[in-house]
């Protein structure tokens, strides 16, 4: 498939000047937490985050997977489900703390970042606007116009921040849930998600005219695909690059959205429950010296 795609050309495919935005956040990370020599200093574990979700956000974002994103819908919710509910994790780990800190004090946004980041209140915003996305009118919109394709992109992103925040926060006084509230609250966001990958999964009719009608997909692409590369380009359709029909690849995306989230969502439980579970074992007072002796 990728030698198919090599129509679009180098820049559509590899996106050089997102490489060049990555390398800039990298240099910033190295000026900002690595370059310093006190104890504001980026530890190895930190260095490691980071530089791993920016790798990541180039594979999301910069590489083919981006342009087969406009192409398939499967690819779209691969990208999603790696730019949403794992890219913010290493974000969030690789930012030292007192950075967050600061974030946290900056008057005004002070507040509304403690209101935003109440745990009933991120599970909302986030599940919400995810939803939301992806219902047709405004899925479609969106992939057919460049400023609301990335303000909404955007917006989700700041609420995936927002949604993992109560969970893997380095702040200690924002760490406020028992390991027994983050095991319900992120089996909550699996909850509140599956109805939007329901109604794809089970749809017997395709949804999206963006990956169904050329019109629709022309435009879709030409987010990623240069104007004059693309108008000379002679496309029928998103099956010329798809080995599934466009009904079973929306579909086949609901279901990798799913899995994709389970696998991510039960990594995390697993994170927070066997830490738990070994302190909880940990503390079973040992039997009495006296009634050891009568058994004996």
């Amino acid at each position: 498939m990728l030698e198919d795609l090599q129509i679009f050309g180098f820049r559509a495919l590899w996106s050089p000047y997102y490489a060049v935005f990555i390398v800039v956040l990298a240099l910033v990370y190295y000026a900002l937490f690595i370059r310093r020599k006190d104890s504001k200093k980026a530890d190895m574990q930190q260095m490691l985050f980071f530089y791993g979700g920016l790798l990541l956000l180039y594979v999301i974002k910069g590489s083919p997977i981006d342009l087969l994103s406009h192409i398939m819908f499967t690819a779209h919710m691969i990208q999603m489900a790696l730019y949403y509910l794992l890219f913010p994790i290493l974000i969030i780990k690789g930012i030292p703390t007192w950075f967050w800190r600061k974030v946290f004090e900056v008057p005004v946004l002070k507040q509304i970042l403690k209101l935003l980041t109440k745990p009933l209140i991120a599970l909302l915003l986030f599940n919400g606007t995810f939803s939301f996305y992806h219902i047709p009118v405004i899925f479609d919109f969106a992939k057919a116009n460049d400023i609301a394709h990335a303000s909404i992109s955007l917006t989700i992103l700041f609420t995936a921040f927002i949604v993992w925040w109560p969970i893997f926060t380095p702040l200690k006084e924002m760490d406020t849930m028992s390991p027994l509230l983050k095991i319900g609250y992120i089996a909550a966001n699996g909850i509140l998600i599956t109805p939007a990958c329901a109604l794809i999964i089970f749809s017997t009719d395709t949804i999206y005219t963006t990956y169904g009608a050329t019109g629709g997909w022309i435009q879709a692409l030409a987010l990623c695909v240069p104007g004059d590369v693309l108008s000379g380009l002679s496309l029928s359709g998103p099956e010329m690059f798809s080995p599934i029909g466009v009904l079973e690849d929306q579909q086949l995306g609901g279901i990798v959205m799913k899995i994709t989230q389970e696998i991510i969502y039960g990594a995390i439980l697993a994170r927070i429950f066997f830490p738990w579970f070994r302190s909880g074992t940990d503390k079973i007072d040992p039997l009495p010296e006296n009634h050891q002796t009568e058994q004996i």
